[in-house]
C-alpha cells in the first residue's frame, strides 16, 4: 500500500482483540473481522491525520493488497475445491467409503485413521486438512463421529506435525529464521521442546483410542449433527459408477506431483538442497499438483462416461463456490494480519514489551510461550509469529546467561506460535479444517479451544521447567506426566457428577 507502519502502543493490540471477541460473542466471523480491520485502520487513519473515510478506503486497498500477495494460495484452493466435488461426484468418494466401512469397523478405528492420515501428511498444514477431511468425512459421518471432532482430528495433526518434520515448509521457514543459531541443525534441536506439538500428538492418539471427551465437544459427540455436504449436489446422475480408483488416483497424482512441483518451482533440479527447495513456495507446488490431479480425474472419467464434459465443468464451478466462504473468511484475515504487522505494529509492541521486561533467563521459555501464544492468536498466523519473535528471542539469549536456555526459548517461540494459530478463529488452518470436515467454523473454534488450552497449561508448566532443568527428558518427563495428572483429574471430575445424579434418584 506503500504508507509507513506507525507505533500505535496499547492501540495496535485493539483491532485483534476486537475482532476475536465479537467473533466469540456473536458467533459471526465476516463482520467481527471487517469491524476489527476498520478498528485497526481507524487507529492509522486518524494517528496519521486522516479521517473516517480515509480509514475505510484503507480497509479495500489492504484487501487488494493481500488478495493479490496470495493470489497463489486462493487459485490453489479453487483448484482443490473443485477437485473435491469432481471426485466425490464420480462415485469415487462413495466408492471408498463402501470400501472403509467394511474394513474400519468401530468409532476408534475411524479416529485413529483419521488421526493417522493427518500425521503421514505433513508436507503443508492446509493441504492436510483439506485431503483427510474430505477421505475421512464419510466414514467418520458413519460411525457418528461429530463434525467438531473431525475438525478437531484435522486441525490438531496439521500444523503440530508440520512444525516437528524435518522436511516441510515450515521447517526450512523456521531454519530461515535462525541462521546465527544453527538454521536447520537449531530447528532439529527445539523438536524435543517443541512441547505443544508432541503433547497435542498425544493427545490426539489418546482421544482418538478413547472415548474421553469434556466441554463443549463432549455435547457434540453425544448429539453430532450432518449438514448437506455441498459437493454431493448438482446435475449428477443418481448411482455414479465411479470406484475407489477413480477417488485413490487423482489424489494421489496431487501428493506425488505437488512434491516434485514444490522441487521444480524451489529449483531443486538447478542443485538446490531439497529441503530448501520444497520450501520455497510451497503453494505454487500445490497448485501445480491440484491441477495434475485434475487432468487425471479428466481422462479417468471422461472416457468411461462417467460424466460429461459440461458436468465436468459445472462441478469445477461448484467446487469453486464451496470455497468461497473459506476464502472469504481468509481475505478478511489476511487484511487483519496486514494492518496488525505492516501498519499499526501490533508484533512489534509485544515484542518491545518481552524484550524490556528485565526478567530472568530462567523464566524466558515460558514468558516467550505465553507471548508466542497470544500475537500468533491475535494475528492468527503462526508464521507471521515466528517470523517476528525468532529473531528478538535470539538476540535476548545471546545476552549474559542466555546461551544454555537458546534452544528451549527457541522451541517455545514455535510451540506458542502454533498454540495460537490452532485456537485462532482467524487462522488460515482453523479456516481450513472446518473447511475440510465440513463443520461451522465457530463451532470448530468453540469446541477444540478447551482441549488446545489444556495442552497448553501443561506446556507453560513444562517451559518453567525447561528453563531452570534446561534439559529436553527431564521437561518432556514432566509434562507428560503433568499431562497425565490432568487426565485423571478430567476423569474423576466427570465422575462425581454422574455418582450424585444415580444416588439423588435411588
Amino acid at each position: 500500500m506503500g504508507l509507513e507502519m506507525i507505533d500505535a502502543g496499547w492501540l495496535s493490540i485493539l483491532p485483534p482483540v476486537v475482532a476475536i471477541t465479537l467473533a466469540l460473542l456473536t458467533k459471526e466471523v465476516y463482520s467481527s473481522l471487517f469491524l476489527g480491520i476498520l478498528t485497526g485502520m481507524c487507529v492509522y487513519s486518524f494517528s496519521t491525520g486522516g479521517n473516517l473515510l480515509t480509514a475505510v478506503t484503507y480497509v479495500f486497498d489492504m484487501m487488494a493488497v493481500k488478495i493479490g500477495d496470495n493470489g497463489m494460495m486462493i487459485i490453489f484452493l479453487v483448484l482443490l475445491g473443485s477437485l473435491v466435488v469432481i471426485v466425490s461426484r464420480s462415485g469415487g468418494t462413495d466408492a471408498y467409503g463402501r470400501w472403509a466401512v467394511r474394513r474400519i469397523k468401530t468409532k476408534r478405528s475411524a479416529k485413529l485413521t483419521t488421526a493417522l492420515l493427518g500425521l503421514l501428511i505433513f508436507l503443508d498444514d492446509g493441504f492436510n486438512c483439506l485431503t483427510v477431511g474430505t477421505v475421512m468425512r464419510p466414514i467418520t459421518d458413519k460411525h457418528k463421529i461429530s463434525r467438531e471432532k473431525l475438525s478437531y482430528l484435522l486441525d490438531a495433526t496439521a500444523a503440530p506435525i508440520c512444525i516437528i518434520a524435518p522436511i516441510s515448509s515450515w521447517a526450512v521457514a523456521v531454519a530461515s529464521e535462525v541462521e546465527e543459531a544453527g538454521g536447520l541443525n537449531a530447528f532439529v534441536q527445539t523438536i524435543p521442546f517443541n512441547l505443544y506439538a508432541l503433547l497435542t500428538i498425544v493427545m490426539v492418539l489418546f482421544l482418538s483410542y478413547t472415548d474421553f471427551d469434556f466441554g463443549p465437544m463432549k455435547k457434540a459427540e453425544e448429539a453430532p449433527q450432518y449438514p448437506e455436504d455441498p459437493v454431493q449436489t448438482g446435475d449428477m446422475p443418481e448411482k455414479p459408477q465411479g470406484t475407489v480408483l477413480d477417488l485413490l488416483l487423482p489424489i494421489l497424482t496431487l501428493i506425488v506431483t505437488a512434491i516434485l512441483g514444490m522441487a521444480y518451482v524451489g529449483g531443486f533440479f538447478q542443485g538446490v538442497s531439497f529441503s530448501e527447495a520444497i520450501g520455497a513456495n510451497p503453494v505454487a507446488g500445490l497448485t501445480l499438483g491440484t491441477f495434475a490431479g485434475l487432468l487425471v480425474a479428466l481422462v479417468m472419467y471422461l472416457p468411461r462416461r462417467i460424466m460429461t464434459m459440461q458436468q465436468f465443468m459445472t462441478g469445477i464451478i461448484d467446487g469453486i463456490k464451496t470455497m468461497i466462504p473459506a476464502l472469504t473468511i481468509l481475505i478478511l484475515a489476511w487484511a487483519l494480519g496486514g494492518v496488525c504487522r505492516e501498519m499499526i505494529g501490533t508484533g512489534n509492541f509485544v515484542s518491545q514489551v518481552v524484550s524490556g521486561g528485565g526478567i530472568s533467563m530462567s523464566l524466558v521459555p515460558a514468558i516467550v510461550f505465553a507471548v508466542a501464544a497470544f500475537l500468533s492468536f491475535s494475528m492468527g498466523t503462526a508464521w507471521g509469529t515466528f517470523g517476528i519473535l525468532l529473531p528478538i528471542v535470539s538476540m535476548i539469549c545471546a545476552g549474559p546467561g542466555g546461551a544454555q536456555v537458546l534452544i528451549p526459548s527457541l522451541g517455545a517461540t514455535l510451540a506458542g506460535s502454533v498454540y495460537g494459530d490452532h485456537c485462532s478463529p482467524i487462522s488460515d488452518t482453523t479456516i481450513l479444517a472446518s473447511t475440510g470436515a465440513q463443520c461451522n467454523h465457530l463451532r470448530h473454534v468453540e469446541t477444540q479451544l478447551p482441549y488446545a488450552t489444556l495442552v497448553a497449561a501443561v506446556c507453560f508448566f513444562g517451559y518453567l521447567v525447561a528453563g531452570f532443568s534446561r534439559s529436553a527428558p527431564v521437561t518432556i518427563s514432566a509434562s507428560f506426566i503433568m499431562l497425565g495428572l490432568v487426565f485423571a483429574g478430567i476423569s474423576l471430575w466427570h465422575r462425581r457428577p454422574q455418582k450424585s445424579r444415580s444416588d439423588s434418584r435411588a
